[in-house]
């Protein structure tokens, strides 16, 4: 009886606006009557404000000064934000580079990563499962990208230069990795096998938790195919997985960095997979130029910020 009388209260409050007082009593409430939520969370949340938020919020005033970690920060204004977009040309190329991986391996890894999720979820349970782990695993694998430097390998014993010499699709080995014109490609290809990740997951829970009765109450309506039955029933059911996969494949189209440094070397030939998180690498944890870096960071999180916004719009009718 108490938790109904608790539940009207809650409606009646909706109803109407309530002021900043009731407002904080409702929260306090609420947080009161799910702490055991909240305590399962803290971890989590504290590393994250220590290890990510903090350090977001700092980078934006670092980046109008020059900070090399062993004196105090000195105040250069805008210098740092002029030199990178005047002065710097491998951070142009960054730019150009950056936005090559987002075009490329955000939406297409977006779509791969529903289709797979929407084909497996057609699958026995158990077939489920491995078929999830094996899409998954790559994500999770940090020795991944040892078994594409023997598939890329520049010699004539790497796994694709034998296997085009086999069918005399070439007669010398290429330099795949080191090579201006196949380097790029190359970094991409491993970069949509490995981004996968949380955005996939969230996209195979999305299917378990659409209602079955759904289907039923749509082919009553006259939906005669699984193509409708996906455009009418399942999109739009999935609208929390939907945007939380998109914010991740955006996050990683955008911060891409370790593929092409593990796989290209650090420089690439002719920065050909030089991104801005490469860039900012470089200046952060090679040169100690961390002002630099803490402007380099910020122009990439705003890019991030209207890529996120944009996509938001193009989903927020699913959000509903």
């Amino acid at each position: 009886m108490a938790q109904q009388a608790a539940q009207k209260e809650i409606l009646l409050r909706s109803e109407r606006k309530m002021s900043r007082k009731e407002k904080r009593e409702y929260t306090l409430h609420e947080m009161k009557r799910n702490k055991m939520c909240y305590i399962m969370l803290a971890p989590f949340m504290i590393l994250f404000i220590i290890f990510t938020a903090i350090p977001v919020v700092m980078s934006l005033p670092i980046g109008f000064t020059s900070f090399d970690m062993a004196s105090f920060p000195k105040w250069v204004g805008l210098e740092n934000f002029y030199t990178l977009f005047l002065n710097d040309d491998v951070f142009i190329k960054a730019i150009r580079t950056t936005l090559i991986f987002a075009i490329f391996t955000g939406p297409l890894s977006y779509a791969m990563s529903f289709m797979l999720a929407w084909l497996i979820n057609e699958l026995h349970p158990t077939l489920k499962t491995i078929f999830t782990l094996v899409f998954y695993a790559p994500s999770m694998a940090g020795n991944i990208y040892f078994v594409w430097q023997l598939i890329f390998s520049g010699d004539s014993y790497g796994y694709l230069n034998a296997f085009l010499s086999e069918f005399g699709i070439t007669t010398s080995a290429i330099q795949w990795l080191t090579d201006a014109n196949y380097v790029l490609p190359c970094v991409i290809v491993v970069q949509l096998w490995v981004s996968m990740g949380a955005g996939f997951l969230a996209l195979r829970a999305g299917f378990q938790g659409i209602d079955k009765s759904m289907y039923e109450a749509g082919a009553i309506e006259g939906i005669k195919n699984r193509w409708q039955e996906l455009i009418h029933i399942t999109i739009p059911s999935m609208g929390p997985q939907l945007m939380f996969a998109a914010v991740m494949q955006i996050v990683s189209a955008f911060t891409v960095d370790i593929v092409g440094r593990t796989l290209a070397g650090f420089p690439s030939t002719d920065y050909k997979v030089h991104t801005i998180m490469t860039h900012a690498y470089d200046y952060g944890w090679v040169r100690y130029e961390m002002g630099y870096a803490s402007a380099i960071c910020f122009v990439l999180f705003i890019a991030m910020y209207i890529c996120n916004n944009l996509v938001s719009k193009l989903l927020s009718r699913y959000m509903d």
